[in-house]
């Protein structure tokens, strides 16, 4: 499932998926015609046994169309 998450009119959030790699993601977004102006990451819990327990980081990338670059 590819997720991405609108921002402005010319912004896209990219979430790196649990079964790519960065580059993965990266390579994603230039063949779509975005180029990376942010990132952002954030730990994930679920809970076990009642107590959180550290699960993966998840990783965004913030994307603008390349045209917009030059």
């Amino acid at each position: 499932m590819e997720r991405k998450k609108k921002l402005g009119k010319k912004q896209i959030w990219y979430e790196v998926q649990e079964n790519e790699s960065i580059e993965d993601c990266l390579a994603r977004m230039r063949k779509d015609g975005f180029m990376v102006i942010g990132r952002k990451e954030e730990p994930l819990f679920h809970i076990v046994d009642g107590e959180p327990a550290y699960l993966r980081q998840k990783i965004q990338f913030k994307g603008i169309p390349a045209q917009d670059i030059e």
